[in-house]
Protein backbone atom coordinates (compact mmCIF):
# COMPACT_ATOMS: atom_id res chain seq x y z
CA UNK A 1 0.00 0.00 0.00
CA UNK A 2 1.70 3.44 -0.76
CA UNK A 3 -0.10 6.87 -0.58
CA UNK A 4 0.69 10.23 -1.07
CA UNK A 5 1.56 12.63 1.84
CA UNK A 6 2.63 16.42 2.28
CA UNK A 7 5.67 17.33 4.38
CA UNK A 8 4.08 20.34 6.90
CA UNK A 9 7.06 23.33 6.84
CA UNK A 10 6.63 26.38 8.94
CA UNK A 11 4.72 29.34 6.98
CA UNK A 12 6.36 31.89 9.01
CA UNK A 13 10.13 30.41 8.53
CA UNK A 14 9.39 29.89 4.86
CA UNK A 15 8.62 33.58 4.92
CA UNK A 16 11.39 34.42 7.03
CA UNK A 17 13.71 32.89 4.02
CA UNK A 18 11.86 34.58 1.49
CA UNK A 19 12.55 37.86 2.98
CA UNK A 20 16.12 36.98 3.40
CA UNK A 21 16.33 36.61 -0.64
CA UNK A 22 15.34 33.12 -1.03
CA UNK A 23 13.55 31.97 -3.95
CA UNK A 24 10.00 31.03 -2.93
CA UNK A 25 9.78 27.90 -3.58
CA UNK A 26 12.84 26.64 -2.00
CA UNK A 27 12.17 29.10 0.99
CA UNK A 28 9.10 26.36 1.71
CA UNK A 29 11.65 23.46 0.56
CA UNK A 30 13.65 24.58 2.96
CA UNK A 31 11.44 25.01 5.86
CA UNK A 32 10.22 21.71 5.12
CA UNK A 33 13.71 20.04 5.85
CA UNK A 34 13.92 22.18 9.29
CA UNK A 35 16.72 23.57 7.53
CA UNK A 36 16.29 27.28 8.66
CA UNK A 37 19.20 28.43 10.76
CA UNK A 38 22.06 30.06 8.77
CA UNK A 39 24.65 27.03 9.68
CA UNK A 40 22.20 25.10 7.92
CA UNK A 41 22.03 27.08 4.73
CA UNK A 42 25.37 28.20 4.50
CA UNK A 43 27.55 25.80 2.52
CA UNK A 44 31.17 27.98 2.54
CA UNK A 45 33.89 26.13 3.60
CA UNK A 46 34.07 28.13 6.40
CA UNK A 47 31.38 26.99 8.15
CA UNK A 48 32.50 23.42 8.63
CA UNK A 49 32.31 22.43 12.26
CA UNK A 50 35.63 22.71 13.94
CA UNK A 51 37.38 19.37 13.85
CA UNK A 52 38.06 19.54 18.05
CA UNK A 53 35.38 18.14 18.75
CA UNK A 54 36.16 14.79 17.54
CA UNK A 55 37.41 12.60 20.24
CA UNK A 56 41.07 11.51 20.45
CA UNK A 57 41.80 13.67 17.02
CA UNK A 58 44.18 16.06 18.05
CA UNK A 59 46.22 12.20 19.79
CA UNK A 60 45.65 10.81 16.03
CA UNK A 61 46.93 14.06 14.48
CA UNK A 62 50.16 13.94 17.59
CA UNK A 63 50.83 9.98 16.59
CA UNK A 64 50.41 10.87 12.80
CA UNK A 65 52.94 13.32 12.93
CA UNK A 66 55.77 11.57 15.20
CA UNK A 67 55.13 8.70 12.48
CA UNK A 68 55.69 10.90 9.50
CA UNK A 69 58.62 12.20 11.07
CA UNK A 70 60.19 8.96 11.52
CA UNK A 71 60.03 8.03 8.69
CA UNK A 72 57.63 5.26 9.78
CA UNK A 73 56.00 3.26 6.70
CA UNK A 74 52.03 3.90 7.26
CA UNK A 75 49.76 1.07 5.42
CA UNK A 76 46.21 1.72 4.74
CA UNK A 77 43.58 -0.93 5.16
CA UNK A 78 40.38 0.11 3.27
CA UNK A 79 36.87 -1.70 2.98
CA UNK A 80 35.85 -2.45 -0.85
CA UNK A 81 32.96 0.24 -1.22
CA UNK A 82 32.63 3.71 -2.36
CA UNK A 83 33.34 5.43 0.37
CA UNK A 84 35.94 2.85 1.28
CA UNK A 85 37.90 3.27 -1.92
CA UNK A 86 37.64 7.85 -1.80
CA UNK A 87 38.60 7.50 1.82
CA UNK A 88 41.87 5.20 0.89
CA UNK A 89 41.94 7.64 -1.57
CA UNK A 90 42.63 11.00 0.44
CA UNK A 91 44.35 9.15 2.84
CA UNK A 92 46.78 8.06 0.01
CA UNK A 93 46.71 11.60 -1.06
CA UNK A 94 46.72 13.56 1.79
CA UNK A 95 49.53 11.55 3.97
CA UNK A 96 51.88 11.99 1.19
CA UNK A 97 51.18 15.93 1.15
CA UNK A 98 52.15 15.89 4.24
CA UNK A 99 55.60 13.75 3.36
CA UNK A 100 54.18 10.40 5.03
CA UNK A 101 55.60 7.39 3.21
CA UNK A 102 52.02 5.82 2.62
CA UNK A 103 51.19 2.85 0.76
CA UNK A 104 47.39 0.74 1.12
CA UNK A 105 45.86 -2.55 0.72
CA UNK A 106 42.26 -3.44 0.39
CA UNK A 107 40.13 -6.98 1.34
CA UNK A 108 39.18 -8.93 -1.26
CA UNK A 109 35.51 -9.36 0.01
CA UNK A 110 35.58 -12.85 -1.55
CA UNK A 111 38.55 -14.20 0.29
CA UNK A 112 38.62 -11.83 3.56
CA UNK A 113 35.58 -10.50 4.29
CA UNK A 114 34.75 -6.99 5.72
CA UNK A 115 37.28 -5.00 8.03
CA UNK A 116 40.27 -5.49 9.66
CA UNK A 117 40.50 -9.63 9.98
CA UNK A 118 43.41 -11.20 11.59
CA UNK A 119 43.88 -13.05 8.34
CA UNK A 120 44.36 -9.36 6.54
CA UNK A 121 46.78 -8.19 8.96
CA UNK A 122 49.01 -11.05 8.31
CA UNK A 123 48.24 -10.66 4.60
CA UNK A 124 49.33 -7.40 5.19
CA UNK A 125 52.61 -7.73 7.49
CA UNK A 126 53.48 -10.31 4.66
CA UNK A 127 52.84 -8.11 1.41
CA UNK A 128 53.63 -4.31 2.73
CA UNK A 129 55.65 -4.37 5.83
CA UNK A 130 54.27 -1.90 7.39
CA UNK A 131 55.02 0.22 10.67
CA UNK A 132 51.80 1.63 11.22
CA UNK A 133 48.54 0.12 10.32
CA UNK A 134 45.44 2.77 9.35
CA UNK A 135 41.90 1.75 8.97
CA UNK A 136 39.43 4.00 6.61
CA UNK A 137 35.83 2.78 6.78
CA UNK A 138 36.10 0.02 8.91
CA UNK A 139 37.96 -0.77 12.20
CA UNK A 140 35.34 -0.14 15.09
CA UNK A 141 34.50 -3.92 15.27
CA UNK A 142 38.06 -5.31 14.42
CA UNK A 143 38.53 -6.06 17.55
CA UNK A 144 40.68 -9.57 17.03
CA UNK A 145 42.28 -8.07 13.86
CA UNK A 146 43.71 -5.08 16.37
CA UNK A 147 45.11 -7.69 18.71
CA UNK A 148 47.23 -9.61 16.15
CA UNK A 149 48.35 -6.70 15.02
CA UNK A 150 49.83 -5.13 18.44
CA UNK A 151 50.73 -8.50 18.86
CA UNK A 152 53.20 -7.94 16.20
CA UNK A 153 54.37 -4.70 17.59
CA UNK A 154 51.98 -2.91 14.78
CA UNK A 155 50.08 0.20 16.43
CA UNK A 156 46.50 0.72 14.56
CA UNK A 157 44.68 3.93 14.15
CA UNK A 158 41.03 3.32 13.32
CA UNK A 159 39.59 5.94 11.60
CA UNK A 160 35.47 4.99 11.16
CA UNK A 161 32.02 5.79 11.27
CA UNK A 162 30.04 2.72 11.83
CA UNK A 163 28.31 2.20 15.03
CA UNK A 164 31.01 0.20 17.51
CA UNK A 165 29.61 -2.85 19.28
CA UNK A 166 30.07 -3.64 22.95
CA UNK A 167 33.88 -3.81 22.91
CA UNK A 168 35.87 -1.03 21.21
CA UNK A 169 39.30 -2.37 19.80
CA UNK A 170 42.56 -1.97 21.65
CA UNK A 171 44.20 0.69 18.60
CA UNK A 172 46.61 3.49 19.69
CA UNK A 173 43.81 5.87 18.47
CA UNK A 174 40.33 5.53 17.67
CA UNK A 175 38.38 8.95 15.50
CA UNK A 176 34.41 8.12 14.95
CA UNK A 177 31.83 10.42 15.64
CA UNK A 178 29.99 7.15 17.04
CA UNK A 179 31.87 6.04 19.26
CA UNK A 180 31.19 6.36 23.27
CA UNK A 181 32.31 9.85 24.63
CA UNK A 182 32.15 11.53 21.00
CA UNK A 183 30.85 15.16 21.23
CA UNK A 184 31.30 15.80 17.55
CA UNK A 185 27.66 17.41 16.45
CA UNK A 186 27.40 15.65 13.31
CA UNK A 187 27.36 11.76 13.80
CA UNK A 188 26.76 11.61 10.29
CA UNK A 189 29.84 11.94 8.75
CA UNK A 190 30.87 8.98 6.32
CA UNK A 191 34.19 6.81 6.55
CA UNK A 192 35.99 9.57 3.69
CA UNK A 193 34.55 12.92 6.10
CA UNK A 194 36.38 11.00 9.13
CA UNK A 195 39.71 10.24 7.69
CA UNK A 196 39.52 14.17 6.03
CA UNK A 197 38.75 15.50 9.54
CA UNK A 198 41.95 13.46 10.75
CA UNK A 199 44.19 14.95 7.61
CA UNK A 200 42.57 18.89 8.93
CA UNK A 201 44.39 17.73 12.34
CA UNK A 202 47.32 16.50 11.19
CA UNK A 203 48.00 19.59 9.19
CA UNK A 204 46.79 21.81 12.37
CA UNK A 205 49.69 20.10 14.23
CA UNK A 206 52.41 19.92 11.61
CA UNK A 207 51.89 23.44 11.69
CA UNK A 208 52.35 23.65 15.45
CA UNK A 209 55.17 21.88 14.86
CA UNK A 210 56.54 24.75 12.25
CA UNK A 211 56.99 21.94 9.28
CA UNK A 212 54.75 24.03 7.19
CA UNK A 213 52.95 27.49 7.94
CA UNK A 214 49.87 29.40 6.56
CA UNK A 215 51.11 29.81 2.80
CA UNK A 216 53.13 26.64 2.70
CA UNK A 217 50.64 23.99 4.44
CA UNK A 218 49.10 21.15 1.79
CA UNK A 219 45.86 22.30 0.21
CA UNK A 220 43.37 19.96 1.24
CA UNK A 221 40.52 21.43 -0.35
CA UNK A 222 42.03 19.80 -3.22
CA UNK A 223 40.67 16.84 -1.62
CA UNK A 224 37.09 17.68 -1.40
CA UNK A 225 35.80 16.03 -5.29
CA UNK A 226 36.46 12.59 -3.11
CA UNK A 227 35.20 13.41 -0.19
CA UNK A 228 31.92 14.13 -1.83
CA UNK A 229 31.20 11.27 -4.17
CA UNK A 230 32.47 9.11 -0.58
CA UNK A 231 29.83 11.04 1.20
CA UNK A 232 27.06 10.85 -1.20
CA UNK A 233 27.93 7.23 -2.30
CA UNK A 234 27.45 5.94 0.96
CA UNK A 235 24.05 7.21 1.48
CA UNK A 236 25.03 8.67 4.77
CA UNK A 237 22.48 12.09 6.11
CA UNK A 238 23.30 14.93 4.28
CA UNK A 239 23.11 17.14 7.41
CA UNK A 240 24.25 20.49 7.29
CA UNK A 241 27.97 19.64 7.99
CA UNK A 242 28.00 16.56 5.11
CA UNK A 243 26.40 19.01 2.72
CA UNK A 244 29.15 21.74 3.04
CA UNK A 245 31.78 18.79 2.35
CA UNK A 246 29.20 17.96 -0.90
CA UNK A 247 28.71 21.20 -1.87
CA UNK A 248 32.36 22.33 -1.82
CA UNK A 249 33.33 18.72 -3.88
CA UNK A 250 30.38 19.73 -6.75
CA UNK A 251 31.55 23.31 -6.56
CA UNK A 252 34.97 21.98 -7.66
CA UNK A 253 34.14 19.12 -10.02
CA UNK A 254 31.94 22.23 -11.58
CA UNK A 255 34.83 24.40 -12.21
CA UNK A 256 37.00 21.03 -13.23
CA UNK A 257 39.18 21.41 -10.49
CA UNK A 258 38.56 17.21 -9.90
CA UNK A 259 41.45 14.35 -9.91
CA UNK A 260 41.71 12.70 -13.43
CA UNK A 261 40.20 9.87 -12.12
CA UNK A 262 37.00 11.20 -11.54
CA UNK A 263 37.15 13.65 -14.79
CA UNK A 264 37.34 10.25 -16.52
CA UNK A 265 34.34 8.24 -14.63
CA UNK A 266 32.28 11.55 -15.51
CA UNK A 267 33.43 11.16 -19.08
CA UNK A 268 32.94 7.32 -19.21
CA UNK A 269 29.41 7.54 -17.53
CA UNK A 270 29.02 10.61 -20.10
CA UNK A 271 27.77 12.98 -17.18
CA UNK A 272 28.88 16.71 -17.36
CA UNK A 273 31.07 17.79 -14.46
CA UNK A 274 29.87 21.50 -15.71
CA UNK A 275 26.50 20.44 -14.18
CA UNK A 276 27.60 17.89 -11.45
CA UNK A 277 25.13 17.23 -9.21
CA UNK A 278 24.66 14.52 -5.89
CA UNK A 279 22.19 11.78 -8.33
CA UNK A 280 25.88 12.34 -10.51
CA UNK A 281 27.85 10.50 -7.94
CA UNK A 282 25.21 8.47 -6.48
CA UNK A 283 24.01 7.00 -9.40
CA UNK A 284 26.89 7.40 -12.24
CA UNK A 285 30.25 7.63 -10.79
CA UNK A 286 29.54 5.75 -7.30
CA UNK A 287 27.94 2.18 -9.21
CA UNK A 288 30.75 2.27 -11.18
CA UNK A 289 33.60 2.72 -8.63
CA UNK A 290 31.24 -0.12 -6.36
CA UNK A 291 31.70 -2.53 -9.51
CA UNK A 292 35.18 -3.32 -8.43
CA UNK A 293 34.50 -4.07 -5.34
CA UNK A 294 31.65 -6.55 -5.87
CA UNK A 295 32.98 -8.08 -8.67
CA UNK A 296 36.49 -8.10 -9.24
CA UNK A 297 38.94 -6.18 -6.58
CA UNK A 298 38.76 -2.94 -5.44
CA UNK A 299 42.34 -1.91 -5.79
CA UNK A 300 41.52 -1.22 -9.36
CA UNK A 301 39.03 1.54 -7.91
CA UNK A 302 41.60 3.42 -5.62
CA UNK A 303 44.64 3.06 -8.66
CA UNK A 304 41.77 5.35 -10.77
CA UNK A 305 41.23 7.78 -7.93
CA UNK A 306 45.04 7.87 -6.90
CA UNK A 307 46.46 8.59 -10.14
CA UNK A 308 47.55 11.71 -11.57
CA UNK A 309 48.26 10.32 -15.04
CA UNK A 310 45.16 11.11 -17.41
CA UNK A 311 45.55 8.37 -20.14
CA UNK A 312 45.77 5.45 -17.16
CA UNK A 313 42.74 6.95 -15.10
CA UNK A 314 40.68 6.70 -18.46
CA UNK A 315 42.24 3.67 -18.86
CA UNK A 316 40.88 2.12 -15.56
CA UNK A 317 37.39 4.23 -15.78
CA UNK A 318 36.48 1.91 -19.12
CA UNK A 319 37.28 -1.49 -17.50
CA UNK A 320 35.44 -0.11 -14.20
CA UNK A 321 32.84 1.20 -17.08
CA UNK A 322 32.36 -2.70 -18.08
CA UNK A 323 32.80 -4.39 -14.69
CA UNK A 324 29.50 -2.49 -13.90
CA UNK A 325 28.17 -3.53 -17.27
CA UNK A 326 28.41 -6.73 -15.77
CA UNK A 327 27.18 -5.52 -12.54
CA UNK A 328 24.02 -4.77 -14.20
CA UNK A 329 23.22 -7.67 -16.00
CA UNK A 330 24.38 -10.05 -13.03
CA UNK A 331 21.94 -7.57 -11.17
CA UNK A 332 18.94 -8.35 -12.92
CA UNK A 333 19.52 -11.98 -13.40
CA UNK A 334 19.28 -12.36 -9.60
CA UNK A 335 16.58 -10.17 -9.08
CA UNK A 336 13.74 -12.00 -11.82
CA UNK A 337 15.48 -15.32 -9.62
CA UNK A 338 14.52 -13.33 -6.58
CA UNK A 339 10.58 -12.46 -8.00
CA UNK A 340 10.14 -16.25 -8.58
CA UNK A 341 11.47 -17.22 -4.92
CA UNK A 342 9.12 -14.69 -3.42
CA UNK A 343 5.85 -15.36 -6.09
CA UNK A 344 3.91 -16.53 -3.60
CA UNK A 345 4.92 -13.47 -1.12
CA UNK A 346 1.77 -12.03 0.74
CA UNK A 347 3.37 -8.61 2.32
CA UNK A 348 0.15 -8.41 4.38
CA UNK A 349 1.51 -11.70 6.33
CA UNK A 350 5.16 -10.55 6.32
CA UNK A 351 6.99 -7.56 8.54
CA UNK A 352 10.32 -8.73 7.17
CA UNK A 353 11.71 -10.69 3.59
CA UNK A 354 14.47 -13.38 3.85
CA UNK A 355 15.54 -14.67 0.63
CA UNK A 356 18.59 -17.18 -0.66
CA UNK A 357 19.78 -18.74 -4.07
CA UNK A 358 22.85 -20.94 -3.65
CA UNK A 359 23.43 -19.14 -7.29
CA UNK A 360 23.74 -15.94 -6.01
CA UNK A 361 26.90 -13.36 -6.44
CA UNK A 362 28.06 -12.36 -2.96
CA UNK A 363 28.69 -8.76 -4.76
CA UNK A 364 25.62 -8.43 -5.92
CA UNK A 365 23.24 -9.25 -3.25
CA UNK A 366 23.11 -5.47 -1.62
CA UNK A 367 21.23 -3.97 -4.61
CA UNK A 368 19.25 -7.24 -5.33
CA UNK A 369 18.08 -6.28 -1.49
CA UNK A 370 17.71 -3.03 -2.49
CA UNK A 371 15.67 -3.68 -5.68
CA UNK A 372 13.36 -5.86 -2.82
CA UNK A 373 13.25 -3.22 -0.42
CA UNK A 374 12.05 -0.89 -2.78
CA UNK A 375 9.07 -2.80 -4.43
CA UNK A 376 7.63 -4.84 -1.21
CA UNK A 377 8.42 -1.76 1.35
CA UNK A 378 9.73 -4.38 3.51
CA UNK A 379 13.11 -5.04 5.79
CA UNK A 380 15.20 -7.08 3.23
CA UNK A 381 18.11 -9.60 3.63
CA UNK A 382 19.69 -11.52 0.71
CA UNK A 383 21.62 -14.61 0.97
CA UNK A 384 24.44 -16.15 -1.20
CA UNK A 385 26.63 -19.16 -0.74
CA UNK A 386 29.94 -18.06 1.40
CA UNK A 387 32.79 -20.84 2.56
CA UNK A 388 32.54 -24.27 4.35
CA UNK A 389 28.85 -24.26 4.65
CA UNK A 390 28.53 -20.64 5.76
CA UNK A 391 26.12 -17.92 3.97
CA UNK A 392 26.51 -13.99 3.31
CA UNK A 393 23.79 -11.80 4.17
CA UNK A 394 23.37 -8.25 2.57
CA UNK A 395 20.12 -6.12 4.19
CA UNK A 396 18.64 -3.31 3.56
CA UNK A 397 15.84 -1.80 6.10
CA UNK A 398 12.52 1.11 5.97
CA UNK A 399 12.58 3.82 8.16
CA UNK A 400 11.90 2.68 11.64
CA UNK A 401 13.60 -0.69 11.80
CA UNK A 402 17.12 -0.01 12.69
CA UNK A 403 18.83 -2.87 10.85
CA UNK A 404 22.11 -3.67 13.10
CA UNK A 405 20.16 -3.68 16.47
CA UNK A 406 17.67 -5.87 14.98
CA UNK A 407 20.20 -8.29 14.18
CA UNK A 408 22.22 -7.70 17.61
CA UNK A 409 18.62 -8.88 18.97
CA UNK A 410 18.73 -11.66 17.17
CA UNK A 411 21.96 -12.85 18.10
CA UNK A 412 21.20 -12.30 21.48
CA UNK A 413 17.69 -14.14 21.76
CA UNK A 414 19.42 -17.03 20.02
CA UNK A 415 22.84 -17.15 20.56
CA UNK A 416 25.21 -19.12 17.74
CA UNK A 417 22.62 -18.28 15.26
CA UNK A 418 24.51 -15.54 13.50
CA UNK A 419 28.20 -15.87 13.21
CA UNK A 420 28.83 -12.34 12.72
CA UNK A 421 27.11 -8.95 11.55
CA UNK A 422 27.87 -5.34 11.54
CA UNK A 423 26.43 -1.94 9.79
CA UNK A 424 24.05 0.57 10.75
CA UNK A 425 20.27 1.68 10.48
CA UNK A 426 19.38 1.23 7.20
CA UNK A 427 21.94 -1.48 5.65
CA UNK A 428 23.91 -4.46 7.13
CA UNK A 429 25.24 -7.59 6.67
CA UNK A 430 25.94 -10.71 8.53
CA UNK A 431 27.49 -14.65 8.18
CA UNK A 432 25.70 -17.85 9.73
CA UNK A 433 25.67 -21.12 8.91
CA UNK A 434 22.86 -22.26 5.55
CA UNK A 435 21.24 -24.90 7.99
CA UNK A 436 20.48 -22.40 10.02
CA UNK A 437 18.71 -20.09 8.01
CA UNK A 438 14.81 -21.82 8.87
CA UNK A 439 15.66 -20.00 12.54
CA UNK A 440 17.32 -16.95 11.03
CA UNK A 441 14.17 -16.57 9.23
CA UNK A 442 11.59 -16.90 11.77
CA UNK A 443 13.47 -14.72 14.35
CA UNK A 444 13.93 -12.20 12.36
CA UNK A 445 10.42 -12.44 11.11
CA UNK A 446 9.46 -11.87 15.16
CA UNK A 447 11.49 -9.10 15.56
CA UNK A 448 9.56 -7.69 12.37
CA UNK A 449 6.57 -7.93 13.72
CA UNK A 450 7.90 -6.47 17.52
CA UNK A 451 8.91 -3.70 16.02
CA UNK A 452 6.83 -2.99 12.67
CA UNK A 453 3.04 -1.57 12.84
CA UNK A 454 1.20 -1.71 10.12
CA UNK A 455 1.02 1.98 9.81
CA UNK A 456 4.66 1.78 8.97
CA UNK A 457 4.38 -0.93 6.79
CA UNK A 458 2.51 1.69 4.64
CA UNK A 459 4.90 3.48 2.20
CA UNK A 460 4.12 6.93 1.98
CA UNK A 461 5.94 9.34 -0.93
CA UNK A 462 6.12 12.83 0.63
CA UNK A 463 5.93 15.24 -1.24
CA UNK A 464 6.00 19.16 -0.94
CA UNK A 465 2.36 19.82 -1.96
CA UNK A 466 1.49 22.19 -5.48
CA UNK A 467 3.55 23.80 -7.49
CA UNK A 468 2.97 27.03 -9.13
CA UNK A 469 2.68 26.98 -13.11
CA UNK A 470 5.19 29.16 -13.21
CA UNK A 471 7.72 27.53 -11.90
CA UNK A 472 7.34 24.36 -14.33
CA UNK A 473 10.42 25.99 -16.36
CA UNK A 474 14.22 24.80 -17.21
CA UNK A 475 15.22 27.87 -15.58
CA UNK A 476 13.65 26.50 -12.02
CA UNK A 477 15.17 22.94 -12.54
CA UNK A 478 17.88 24.60 -12.57
CA UNK A 479 18.16 26.42 -9.86
CA UNK A 480 17.27 22.94 -8.00
CA UNK A 481 19.98 21.16 -9.28
CA UNK A 482 22.34 23.93 -7.57
CA UNK A 483 21.53 22.55 -4.32
CA UNK A 484 22.45 19.76 -2.41
CA UNK A 485 19.79 17.25 -1.96
CA UNK A 486 20.48 13.34 -0.68
CA UNK A 487 19.63 11.00 2.35
CA UNK A 488 17.76 12.69 5.01
CA UNK A 489 17.28 16.26 2.94
CA UNK A 490 15.25 14.37 0.43
CA UNK A 491 15.35 15.94 -3.76
CA UNK A 492 11.93 17.81 -4.12
CA UNK A 493 8.90 16.13 -4.71
CA UNK A 494 5.77 17.49 -6.23
CA UNK A 495 2.22 16.68 -6.54
CA UNK A 496 -0.80 17.82 -8.58
CA UNK A 497 -4.03 16.58 -10.69
CA UNK A 498 -3.57 16.52 -14.16
CA UNK A 499 -5.79 15.55 -16.88
CA UNK A 500 -4.21 12.25 -18.69
CA UNK A 501 -3.87 13.09 -22.60
CA UNK A 502 -2.30 9.91 -23.83
CA UNK A 503 -0.31 6.79 -22.37
CA UNK A 504 1.90 4.29 -24.26
CA UNK A 505 4.13 1.48 -23.27
CA UNK A 506 7.87 2.45 -23.84
CA UNK A 507 10.59 -0.63 -24.00
CA UNK A 508 7.89 -3.18 -22.25
CA UNK A 509 8.40 -1.57 -19.21
CA UNK A 510 7.83 2.11 -18.70
CA UNK A 511 4.93 4.02 -19.07
CA UNK A 512 5.13 7.77 -21.28
CA UNK A 513 2.66 9.80 -20.67
CA UNK A 514 1.62 13.49 -21.62
CA UNK A 515 -0.45 15.23 -18.95
CA UNK A 516 -2.35 18.65 -19.32
CA UNK A 517 -2.92 21.41 -16.51
CA UNK A 518 -4.60 24.40 -17.28
CA UNK A 519 -4.14 23.95 -21.00
CA UNK A 520 -0.41 23.12 -20.39
CA UNK A 521 0.88 19.80 -21.45
CA UNK A 522 3.93 18.22 -19.95
CA UNK A 523 5.88 14.60 -21.17
CA UNK A 524 6.20 12.39 -18.54
CA UNK A 525 7.41 9.00 -17.79
CA UNK A 526 6.64 6.43 -14.52
CA UNK A 527 9.66 4.21 -14.59
CA UNK A 528 9.19 0.49 -14.32
CA UNK A 529 4.87 0.84 -14.74
CA UNK A 530 2.69 -0.55 -17.43
CA UNK A 531 -0.96 -0.06 -15.73
CA UNK A 532 -3.39 1.84 -17.64
CA UNK A 533 -4.42 4.83 -16.15
CA UNK A 534 -7.75 6.76 -15.56
CA UNK A 535 -8.68 9.67 -17.31
CA UNK A 536 -7.59 12.10 -14.37
CA UNK A 537 -4.66 11.17 -11.87
CA UNK A 538 -3.39 12.66 -8.68
CA UNK A 539 0.61 12.43 -9.94
CA UNK A 540 4.05 12.85 -7.33
CA UNK A 541 6.45 13.76 -9.42
CA UNK A 542 9.95 15.34 -9.76
CA UNK A 543 11.08 17.75 -12.23
CA UNK A 544 13.74 16.58 -15.11
CA UNK A 545 15.14 18.49 -18.19
CA UNK A 546 14.78 16.55 -20.96
CA UNK A 547 16.99 17.30 -24.32
CA UNK A 548 16.35 16.02 -27.54
CA UNK A 549 17.54 17.17 -30.60
CA UNK A 550 19.24 20.43 -29.35
CA UNK A 551 15.97 21.48 -27.48
CA UNK A 552 15.26 21.09 -23.74
CA UNK A 553 12.21 20.56 -22.38
CA UNK A 554 10.19 20.15 -18.91
CA UNK A 555 9.85 16.57 -18.46
CA UNK A 556 7.87 14.96 -15.12
CA UNK A 557 9.57 11.90 -13.99
CA UNK A 558 6.43 10.55 -11.81
CA UNK A 559 7.24 9.15 -8.30
CA UNK A 560 3.83 7.57 -7.64
CA UNK A 561 0.01 8.22 -8.97
CA UNK A 562 -3.16 7.40 -6.92
CA UNK A 563 -4.91 5.20 -8.72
Amino acid sequence: MTRIATRPYNQREAERLKQNGMHPVLARLYAARGAISDSDLNTDLASLLAPSGLHQLDLAACFLADAIAQKKKLVIVADYDCDGATACAVGIRGLRMMGGHVDYIVPNRFEYGYGLTPEIVALTVKEKSPDVIITVDNGIASVDGVAAAKAMGIPVVVTDHHLPGDQLPDAAVIVNPNQPDCGFSSKNLAGVGVIFYVLLALRAEMRRRGIFDQHSQPKLDNLLDLVALGTVADVVKLDGNNRILVAQGLKRMRLGRMCPGLAALFRVSGREPRTANPFDLGFALGPRLNAAGRLADMSLGIECLTTDDESLAWEIAQELNGINADRKDIEREMQDVALLHLDTFEPSASHTITVYDENWHQGVIGIVASRLKDKFYRPTITFAPGDDGLIKGSGRSIPGFHLRDALDLVSKQAPGLIQKFGGHAMAAGLTMRHEDLSAFQQAFEAVGQQWLSQLQLERIIETDGHLEDAYFTTDFIQLLATQVWGQGFPPPVFCDEFKLVSQRILKERHLKLVLEKQGVRYDAIWFGHTDALPERVNVAFRLDANEYNGVTKVQLLVEHIDL
